[in-house]
């Protein structure tokens, strides 16, 4: 064989058994036209060869109580506790419901026992002021009737100007009233005044200059003397009174025309 031909073939041994490394890095390959070139491939350690891990499985929910869970892929059945309730959610946009809420029974209110009133004195049905209360006559010839009406016959006749008398009731424009010997009867309203007046009772009395018992003199008063109370104060003991000219002190019992501890004033 030729020497040219015999170096060619071993020219061409030698290409073809060198590795394939040698042959990509001496002559690289030049890819087609529009396909896309990749980058080379990097090596591999040898632990890419164990077998691939399973893939991971989701993560079971849990609901409810702890270590109780539900298979993956299925919607968690929520565990009811006994002492809770699962919470409800509304619509979006909707305010939630209002809870229907039953009121407990509210207990009667303890009633406290209240204490009764004081009651006032009784008011005349006519004017409406206080039973009893003490007037007095306001002429010289006042009629006392047996009853409230000009058909009932007249029992006495008073002659005593100023006398104090008490009323006890009222009808109409009828005054039941006692005078001080305690003899009773009906007169008409227009025979008294709300004037204050007083009658001498008992034993001769001493009109005083001041409220107290060893105060000088001012007049001696026989009983049945008429006069008028200028004023008492509430709880005392003494009133000043008038007689005709003379002002003095009496003691509240030497004379009738004044409820005891009575406020008089003109």
């Amino acid at each position: 064989m030729p020497p040219v031909r015999l170096f060619l073939l071993s020219l061409g041994l030698l290409l073809f058994a060198a590795p394939a490394g040698f042959a990509e890095q001496t002559t690289p390959a030049t890819p087609p036209s529009g396909t896309l070139k990749l980058p080379p491939k990097k090596a591999v350690p040898e632990t890419a060869h164990a077998p691939p891990k399973a893939a991971p499985v989701a993560p079971v929910h849990k609901a409810g109580e702890r270590g109780h869970a539900q298979p993956a892929g299925k919607k968690p059945t929520p565990v009811v506790s006994p002492k809770a309730t699962p919470a409800k959610h509304p619509p979006h946009g909707k305010p939630p419901p209002a809870a229907a809420v039953v009121p407990a029974p509210t207990p009667p209110p303890a009633t406290e026992a209240k204490p009764a009133a004081p009651a006032g004195p009784p008011k005349g049905t006519a004017t409406g002021l206080p039973l009893p209360r003490f007037a007095a006559l306001r002429s010289d010839e006042v009629n006392l009737r047996s009853g409230p009406g000009t058909r009932y016959p007249i029992q006495w006749v008073y002659k005593r100007r100023d006398l104090p008398v008490e009323i006890e009731r009222e009808f109409e424009v009828w005054r039941l009233i006692e005078d001080p010997e305690g003899v009773k009867g009906w007169v008409h309203q227009a025979t008294l005044t709300g004037r204050r007046s007083f009658v001498v009772t008992g034993a001769e009395q001493t009109m005083r200059r001041e409220a107290k018992d060893d105060a000088a003199a001012v007049a001696k008063l026989k009983p049945g003397v008429v006069g008028r109370i200028r004023s008492c104060q509430p709880g005392a003991a003494w009133c000043q009174v008038q007689v005709g000219e003379y002002r003095g002190w009496l003691k509240r019992n030497e004379f009738w025309g004044s409820y005891p501890g009575e406020a008089v004033n003109p």
